[in-house]
């Protein structure tokens, strides 16, 4: 049984030695791929294995991005998920919306240094032109994954296609169940992150229009309402995405956003309390990204045994 019980990629209070950050880093020639980067406090990132991708992708498109990690609560087995799309290799982002993969990447692991080919798994609905930035969060009642991306759909009697966030279930990985709509806003939306924390869910996600990020709450994860949340500095900060929320060893909540708009990187915003939702950029000096521009992914909190084998087998540098 693992020590990770709980309902998100991070464990509060479970004696975690640190965490693991797998990112991408661009349409560059092997910039969308895997890479793994290691931190003691979720603030000092150091890169692993040279700064060169641990793990690739040979199958679907040949490139993926938009990486995200989970542990399974009751095996400890590693997942990582992750948008098969390989841009660089095209550099057209309207075939990417509209005539894309419509599978998620999948890799599992038991050590988090020895993975599994990966393996294509279809769950994007027939209509959909992609299946982007897929994430997860274990969903205790049902004891399974609920997954969910941003599919461009048209459905029927629009005059247009959008992005809306979909999902499905899985306990496995291998076997989906039906994918359904699971967030569907006047404006498009993508990049949803949840989070849980004392009886609430709490939801980062992209307005696809505005470029900024929001956050809402809600306290099961398939109600159909939320309460939107009032975050002045999120409302302030537009060309961001790849909203990744996570608990420091302090207490305080982590909030990374990817700055595309700029092509500056991650920025991290903390916050005391989610439910004050008191979010102020991390000050200038108390945190260290490493030397490569990392882009959207996804944090997972590791033990000091898995700290120990990342490090001696693919190495560390700053």
């Amino acid at each position: 049984m693992s020590d990770f019980q709980n309902k998100t990629s991070i464990q509060e209070d479970n004696g975690a030695a640190g965490y693991l950050f797998v990112f991408f880093t661009g349409e560059h020639e092997d910039g969308e791929q895997i890479y793994f980067a290691v931190s003691r406090d979720g603030l000092h990132w150091e890169e692993l294995n040279g700064g060169k991708p641990v793990l690739r992708s040979g199958i679907g498109q040949k490139g993926v991005r938009d990486p995200f990690p989970v542990r399974d609560p009751k095996t400890g087995k590693c997942y990582l998920i992750a948008t098969d799309l390989r841009i660089g290799a095209e550099n057209d982002w309207d075939k990417a919306q509209y005539a894309g993969s419509r599978d998620l990447m999948v890799w599992e692991s038991e050590d988090l240094v020895n993975w599994k080919r990966p393996r294509s798994c279809t769950v994007g609905v027939p209509e959909a032109g992609c299946v982007w930035a897929p994430e997860c969060i274990y969903d205790e009642e049902k004891e399974a994954f609920f997954v969910f991306w941003a599919s461009m759909v048209r459905l029927p009697g629009e005059s247009r296609a959008k992005q809306r966030i979909y999902g499905a279930y899985t306990r496995d990985f291998v076997q989906f169940g039906e994918s359904f709509i699971y967030l569907d806003t006047p404006e498009d939306v993508i990049d949803m992150n949840i989070v849980y924390k004392g009886g609430f869910y709490y939801r980062f996600v992209k307005n696809e229009v505005t470029k900024k990020v929001w956050m809402d709450r809600m306290t099961g994860l398939q109600e159909k309402k939320a309460e939107r949340l009032d975050v002045p500095l999120l409302e302030e900060l537009g060309g961001v995405e790849g909203p990744e929320c996570y608990p420091l060893p302090d207490g305080t909540w982590c909030l990374i956003l990817d700055q595309f708009g700029t092509g500056k990187g991650y920025l991290p915003l903390l916050c005391s309390n989610l439910e004050k939702a008191d979010f102020q950029v991390a000050q200038a000096g108390s945190y260290d990204l490493g030397t490569l521009k990392k882009r959207h992914g996804g944090v997972l909190a590791i033990r000091q045994d898995e700290m120990d084998r990342l490090r001696e087998r693919f190495g560390a540098s700053r």
